[in-house]
């Protein structure tokens, strides 16, 4: 089973979006909230290589981005694989 750390604020339709994805394909993740907290923001920021939008996925320590970055991954079947590692 894949790792999954996913950063994200209430009220993101992005967020909302990305988990759903997970959630169908079965997956298992820990969500951090970086509403009101800047340092887990600038940790999520660090991680991210600078990128500060939510939400900012990461699967077995890979950073794949944001919840299109996610959906692509899927689109191009690539997500399974990741999620099977």
């Amino acid at each position: 089973m894949a790792d999954i750390v996913i950063y994200t604020s209430a009220f993101c339709g992005y967020c909302a979006r990305a988990k759903r994805l997970l959630k169908e394909k079965g997956a298992q993740f820990d969500e951090i909230g970086v509403d009101m907290n800047p340092s887990l923001r600038e940790e999520m920021m660090e991680k991210a290589g600078g990128r500060y939008t939510v939400p900012q996925i990461f699967i077995n320590g890979l950073h794949v981005g944001g919840c299109d970055d996610l959906h692509e991954l899927d689109a191009r079947g690539e997500l399974d694989k990741l999620l099977a590692a």
